[in-house]
């Protein structure tokens, strides 16, 4: 038997051995509504944080709260490895999205429900049940050696939902706390069991707040109409001058730090896209991006400017003749390496407001929770233990992705740890992540853990 063989067969069947005591943990997890955006279920959040310091104490972890402000961070470690194995710092999440619209939900979202195979309750996947399987994963391997692999740090969020305001703050202060060889984010997935990726790189992002004001209260549109500026024709032709027929952005400055991938970058990573799929998928063409590049790459390697909302006036069942006060925008910049994410948001709100016609005053902020792009090499020793981890695991070949969303805490950890990163995770396209009815399969909760252990035990070795 091959030796990746024999590793998971032992991994398996301790596995299995207390898979019925893990789903107990695991839903007892999930009933507790740890929703980090909503102020009501603040005492839920921390209770959550406890029963997590309690579950990792239980099976031998150094644990303890971090205070941030807000929702505090689990921190736990492993005891001492041999000498000359590495340390590896693995980050999850405890908070989860709302649940509305509850009236969606075929069964109630804090109570885990099992159906053809499926946990359904909010956090199932994202990420409850992706940090239950890590510390699964590494409570199996106690069991059956009495230590582990490698050393293990855990780092574990309580406000991931909302961009990690708290751990981004003191990350610096905890850095030789979290100081490690390797990092593990397992935060993610793929498209399809048949085709696993590995992620090497996530998108940086920064977004704003546009508000364009033209009276002190709403105008009667036929005693006002055409003696004022209406706010929402302001807004309309100021977002229309955001980017041209091409697809391109206009702010001056917006591609200057943008660095193009070599041949040989390209040659690493899968850029086919499947529009046929996409478009019976999601109901919409994938053809909002820049012309000169296709749909994958326009999601991975290029920056954006989106709209992600607008407001103003009248929008209810009926018709009300107003020109209002206001209009308002919410937009996104999703950026690529090299771009600052403060620069990025200094430049095109600069260029909205040289754009306000007489008549209006144009006000733009931005917010707060902006973070850097992360592209590793795929050859890096963590990218290349997680890749074979999952080809050993799922029996398929692993590939490398780059990810079009963002996650800026990833930065900050890696600066702080001084370790090279990995995206790993088993939530697929079709789970209702961050959506009603929420779900995570019973086997890739067993494949999550095998691929975690496997994980370690091959970075054991480098």
């Amino acid at each position: 038997m091959p030796a990746a063989d024999s590793a998971l067969k032992r991994l398996a069947e301790a596995y299995e051995k207390k898979e019925a005591k893990f789903l107990e943990a695991y839903f007892d997890c999930l009933r507790i509504p740890s929703v980090s955006s909503e102020p009501r279920y603040r005492d839920d959040m921390r209770e959550c944080a406890r029963w997590l310091v309690e579950h990792l104490s239980g099976a031998g972890f150094e644990t303890r709260l971090w205070e941030t402000g807000g929702h505090p961070v689990v921190f736990a470690e492993s005891g001492p490895a041999e000498p000359s194995r590495p340390t590896v710092l693995i980050y999850n999440h405890y908070d989860v999205q709302p649940v509305d619209p509850v009236e969606a939900w075929e069964t109630l979202p804090f109570e885990p429900t099992v159906r053809d195979g499926q946990v359904y309750a909010r956090g199932a996947v994202d990420n409850k049940g992706q940090c239950l399987y890590v510390i699964q994963a590494l409570k199996t391997l106690l069991d059956l050696d009495g230590r582990l692999p490698v050393k293990v740090k855990l780092c574990i969020d309580g406000e991931e939902e909302s961009a990690s305001p708290g751990l981004s703050k003191i990350v610096k202060d905890h850095g030789p706390e979290l100081a490690a060889d390797h990092l593990l984010l397992v935060d993610g997935g793929f498209a399809s069991l048949e085709s696993p990726s590995v992620g090497v790189g996530v998108r940086g992002i920064v977004s704003l707040r546009v508000e364009v004001v033209g009276s002190r209260g709403d105008l009667h549109s036929g005693t006002h109409g055409g003696v004022v500026y209406n706010p929402l024709h302001a807004l309309v032709e100021i977002l229309g001058r955001l980017r041209d027929e091409e697809g391109r952005i206009t702010v001056p400055g917006f591609y200057d730090e943008v660095a193009a991938l070599t041949e040989e970058e390209r040659r690493q990573f899968d850029f086919h896209f499947n529009a046929a799929r996409y478009e019976a998928r999601f109901g919409a063409k994938p053809v909002g991006g820049e012309r000169a590049y296709g749909p994958r790459e326009s999601g991975t390697i290029r920056p954006t400017l989106e709209i992600n909302g607008l407001a103003g006036g009248y929008g209810g069942d009926g018709f009300k003749t107003v020109i209002p006060a206001r209009a308002r925008a919410n937009l996104s910049c999703r950026l690529v390496p090299n771009q600052d994410p403060e620069v990025i948001g200094g430049l095109v709100a600069d260029f909205i407001k040289r754009q306000a016609p007489e008549g209006v005053e144009v006000r733009v902020s931005i917010n707060p929770g902006m973070g850097r792009a992360v592209r590793n090499r795929p050859d890096a020793a963590v990218v290349q233990a997680a890749a074979q981890a999952y080809q050993d695991v799922l029996g398929r070949p692993c590939g490398f992705r780059l990810g079009g969303g963002s996650i800026p805490i990833m930065p900050l950890l890696m600066e702080a740890s001084g370790a090279k990163a990995v995206l790993m995770g088993l939530s697929l396209d079709q789970d209702n992540v961050h959506a009603p009815n929420e779900h995570f399969g019973l086997d890739r909760l067993k494949m999550g853990c095998l691929t975690l252990a496997r994980t370690l035990e091959l970075l054991a070795e480098t």
